[in-house]
């Protein structure tokens, strides 16, 4: 492991100011590799990830999305996948070299659509629990969830009971202080999550109808070399779903990391990130 410098950075993408982290490896770096988290998440889901592949030499990036975490709120109030891939596409084009994309769910299809659409763009994917066809069962809990508190919290105990009631495979944080960079405290006291309320509206049909088609058509352009991470007990990604993204990239690698759910870097981050570097691993070996 090499030593590695952190520190906040900033990008300008087509809904406003997005921020970031930097991870530099003071050796010379392998590689540059950018972080997208899922919807709800911020760039801070990725803290352990951004250390340990700093930590074995590549430059990596990970972004508060629009309207997420420190990122400014779009205006127009635009948070569907279009709108994710043109702010990532302003932020990869910012980097010093087509970089390896880590997108977890709603930030692995925005790296999908990259990959496709793009292949110059990118040098290698990795799809944490995302592919074009998830089980709408899995979709309502996580919706269900993210609009169960509209009116807040009023500590950080019932934000910490809130999120072990969704993942109760986690177990709670004794110290709640690493809680506030996931909620926000507004002017009457109380806890709000991290994110634009407006990113909550549904699309309407005809959006996710095109969003589908464009997902899937992406998917069948990716030349870049990919993983899809699954957690072994998602329901959000069953290993149908995965079984028909390997359809449309046959040439992509499978782990399957028993004993996490959707969120599998978080469940299981060592097993992640062990498959993860596996993974660069090959990208960075001789031809």
């Amino acid at each position: 492991m090499t030593e590695i410098h952190k520190e906040s950075v900033y990008f300008l993408g087509q809904g406003g100011r997005l921020a970031g982290d930097c991870w530099m490896p003071e050796s010379p770096s392998r590689g540059t590799v950018l972080l997208l988290h899922g919807g709800g998440q911020t760039r801070h889901s990725w803290r352990a990830a951004g250390d340990t592949l700093a930590g074995a030499g590549w430059t990596t990036f990970a972004i508060d999305s629009r309207g997420h975490g420190d990122s400014d709120w779009a205006l127009d109030g635009r948070y569907g996948l279009d709108a994710m891939v043109e702010d990532a596409t302003e932020v990869v084009g910012a980097l010093p070299q087509p970089p390896v994309v880590i997108g977890a769910s709603l930030g692995g299809l925005t790296g999908l659509v990259l990959a496709g659409e793009q292949p110059a763009a990118i040098r290698g994917l990795v799809l944490v629990d995302a592919v074009p066809r998830i089980e709408p069962a899995g979709a309502r809990r996580i919706a269900a969830f993210m609009h169960s508190a509209p009116d807040g919290f009023g500590s950080l105990e019932e934000v910490a009971e809130a999120i072990r009631a969704y993942q109760p495979q986690r177990s709670r944080p004794v110290n709640l202080d690493g809680l506030r960079k996931n909620v926000r405290q507004g002017p009457d006291g109380r806890w709000r999550w991290h994110w634009d309320p407006a990113f909550l509206r549904p699309p309407d049909a005809c959006e996710a109808a095109q969003m589908s088609a464009r997902v899937r058509v992406a998917a069948a352009r990716v030349q870049a070399p990919t993983l899809l991470v699954r957690g072994g007990l998602s329901d959000v990604v069953t290993e149908d779903g995965a079984s028909d993204l390997l359809r449309m990239i046959p040439h992509a690698k499978y782990a399957d990391v028993a004993g996490t759910g959707h969120m599998v870097a978080g469940d299981d981050n060592s097993v992640f990130l062990t498959e993860v570097s596996g993974f660069l691993d090959d990208l960075d070996a001789p031809a």
